[in-house]
């Protein structure tokens, strides 16, 4: 399975495992969605952990499906399963903490910017390569995570931007060597676990509610302008000169 779950002492952990690049099909989305759901709903679970194996976190969609997949489905599919993954993040009843490693990019971005607390290890790199792929999505989350000046900077040239930057921010709470990324990870959860559970359950609601902006709305006006780009065929065009640059390879996303 491409996704695996745990629960221990009271943290759940959930495990993206898709090589080369965890860039997950629609059904891995939904299923991943479908798995923060359940978990964080579990009485039993106090505190959440994603995070992924292999050569770093998310690369977003598998562009292969998206071009293999006639008409419209693939586009409409990677829209609605993206949308469910990064809401499941969001509105998990529990604290969320994303385990980040080497690259966080596209949809991945969706899943880290509305985890509630980051950890990443020393050097990875965020960002959204969506301009260079003819697409738009995930600016709602990228946002949350650094200045506006910044974040218009790297939309428009899809450049990343380091941990370290990040946590300069205060978007990332801390950053450690990779092999430390996991202990990190799970004493942060461990100690949220430590805490009354009415109580941090009661502090995601409280905190989601004062949010400024309805990430779930603004994710989806941004995919409308995606859905655009992609009837007036930019979007292939853009897919096509990615793969042939990367036989053999899962691709960027579009989400």
């Amino acid at each position: 399975m491409p996704i695996q779950c745990r629960v221990l002492e009271g943290v759940a952990e959930i495990v993206i495992d898709l090589p080369p690049m965890n860039a997950l099909k629609v059904k891995d989305w939904f299923y991943l969605a479908e798995q923060i759901t359940e978990l964080g709903r579990n009485p039993k679970t106090r505190a959440l952990i994603l995070t992924a194996a292999g050569r770093g976190f998310n690369a977003g969609v598998d562009i292969k499906e998206m071009q293999t997949t006639p008409g419209f489905r693939a586009l409409l599919n990677a829209n609605r399963s993206c949308y469910a993954a990064f809401k499941a993040v969001y509105e998990c009843e529990v604290p969320v903490v994303a385990a980040v490693h080497k690259y966080c990019l596209g949809g991945g971005m969706g899943l880290v910017g509305n985890a509630d607390i980051i950890i990443a290890g020393a050097g990875t790199e965020f960002g959204l390569p969506e301009v260079d792929r003819g697409a738009l999505g995930a600016t709602t989350h990228l946002a949350r995570l650094v200045p506006p000046h910044k974040l218009r900077a790297m939309v428009y040239t899809a450049t990343t931007v380091t941990a370290e930057e990040l946590q300069n921010y205060g978007s990332v709470y801390q950053v450690v060597p990779e092999d430390e990324l996991m202990g990190a990870a799970w004493e942060l959860a461990r100690e949220i676990a430590e805490k009354s559970p009415k109580v941090i359950r009661a502090a995601k609601q409280c905190l989601n509610g004062i949010d400024p902006v309805d990430v779930n709305r603004s994710y989806r006006f941004e995919q409308g302008f995606t859905f655009e780009l992609n009837l007036d065929g930019v979007t292939d065009e853009a897919y096509q000169a990615f793969t042939e640059g990367h036989l053999g390879e899962g691709g960027e996303d579009d989400g």
